[in-house]
């Protein structure tokens, strides 16, 4: 009887070795992706760093955002708040904080709003919206503060968000943000005017808030900072 053989082709592989060598393929090919993507990024934060060396560029607000995140502060943990919120004001206008974020994405390939909301409480991120809601569309020159129903609105809800201030479970008021928005505030009718706006927004007297956050120190000292203020 005569036996057929078949004559082994070095050109043709198992299903096991297929099987491997596809695998191994889309590894290479992964691995050379994420490799390409790392340089792609790290690049591009490269090129952003060299525009946070001046300042008033959304670079230059994006790495200070970072560090104020990253801990500023004498204790040597947590979030300088108080660091965030100067960047915040100086942010000219909404279109330039949109550049902010874009920049910080570049820097250090996170979302910025996410790092801002998971490192600040509720009240302290509202005010931070409160702040950005509060400035014109379009403009890159710093503007001085505007006496406008959009402001008016702004500052009655960063008080709001000062009076629903905590420390972890613990209910308190940010008095330091109090005073920051009456030292902004150019005249008595400013003040008014906003709890004109507090009154609209949540139905509440702006003095009887006051009065009832603070203590009978804190009140008249910081009621003395409008006080000083022209009327007009």
């Amino acid at each position: 009887m005569k036996t057929e053989t078949t004559a082994y082709h070095p050109d043709e592989f198992t299903l096991k070795e297929k099987l491997t060598y596809a695998i191994l393929g889309l590894v290479v090919v992964g691995g050379s992706f994420f490799i390409g993507r790392a340089v792609v990024r790290r690049a591009r934060a490269v090129a952003e760093e060299k525009k946070t060396y001046e300042e008033g560029t959304p670079a230059t607000y994006a790495k200070q955002i970072k560090m104020a995140l990253d801990n500023d502060n004498w204790f040597g943990w947590g979030t300088d708040e108080r660091a965030l919120r100067r960047i915040f004001l100086a942010v000219p206008s909404k279109a330039e904080f949109s550049k902010v974020i874009a920049s910080y994405q570049k820097l250090y390939a996170r979302a910025m709003m996410a790092d801002i909301k998971s490192d600040l409480t509720t009240s302290e991120y509202n005010e931070m919206l409160a702040i950005i809601s509060a400035k014109p569309e379009r403009g890159s020159s710093p503007v001085k503060v505007q006496s406008t129903p959009a402001q008016f609105q702004s500052w009655a809800k960063r008080l709001r968000a000062a009076f629903e201030d905590s420390n972890w479970v613990f209910p308190g008021t940010d008095e330091r943000a109090i005073k920051e928005i009456f030292m902004e505030m150019p005249s008595q009718t400013d003040f008014w005017n906003t709890a004109t706006a507090y009154k609209n927004i949540y139905g509440d007297d702006l003095i009887a808030d006051l009065k009832d956050e603070l203590t009978f120190i804190e009140y008249p000292a910081l009621m003395s900072i409008l006080v000083q203020k022209p009327k007009m």
